[in-house]
């Protein structure tokens, strides 16, 4: 096998990994799935969630392996100047992520409130409620990741794992919001006409009257 199509192989395996995690991840967290697990074995899902992150975790190790451990062309490499600015970015976006975590209840993102307290219920248990970047995005973790991954340098297989994991996150996105919209309706769907989904811009966002306003109207409803 010439070098050519061993690199062509690895290609398709790493892509081929990463649909495969995402189809996953993509079923268990829909909720015709949720629904069926409740309807069948209702004692299964105060774990589910918990179960999810788990597997999600699991799941992601063989992509994110192939995508370090494979050798492909440098496509480009960040240097002088342009690289301390992207290294700013990534920086300034993992600090971000570690600040927004005090808006979420981790329990109830882990899974782990659900299964002590038995909770069978398939709809989220947190309620509606809009952080600092919420105002801004409506999924500010995705924005992140998107500023984090692309401010890499990049060879082939990084490159297609980001552009895979970008193409995820715009549908991935779009999926997360069936759900959103099931949960919360027409408060949901006016904060969507409001605020971009991605990336921020300047005359779309949220003043601090404005989102409590919109929490308001959840605990009205």
């Amino acid at each position: 096998m010439s070098a050519a199509d061993l690199l062509n192989s690895q290609v398709l395996i790493l892509i081929g990994a990463w649909l495969f995690y995402f189809l996953i991840h993509s079923v268990l967290a829909s909720l015709p799935v949720k629904r069926i697990v409740a309807g069948r074995w209702p004692r299964m899902m105060p774990a589910y969630r918990l179960f999810f992150n788990l597997t999600a975790l699991l799941l992601l190790v063989p992509p994110l392996y192939l995508t370090y451990r494979l050798n492909g062309p440098w496509l480009w490499r960040w240097s002088g100047p342009a690289g301390w600015c992207a290294d700013g970015m990534a920086l300034i976006a993992i600090a971000l992520f570690c600040w927004t975590l005090r808006y979420y209840d981790s329990g109830e993102f882990i899974g782990l409130k659900q299964w002590r307290g038995k909770v069978a219920s398939v709809e989220d248990q947190e309620r509606f409620h809009l952080s600092p970047m919420h105002r801004f995005v409506r999924h500010p973790w995705y924005s992140l990741g998107l500023v984090l991954i692309w401010s890499r340098d990049m060879n082939l297989p990084f490159l297609l794992t980001a552009v895979v994991i970008t193409l995820y996150f715009l549908v991935g996105s779009r999926l997360e919001e069936k759900k959103l919209l099931a949960y919360h309706g027409s408060v949901y769907q006016r904060y969507r006409e409001r605020v971009p989904a991605l990336l921020p811009t300047p005359w779309r966002y949220l003043s601090r009257e404005d989102a409590a306003e919109f929490e308001r109207d959840v605990d009205r409803g």
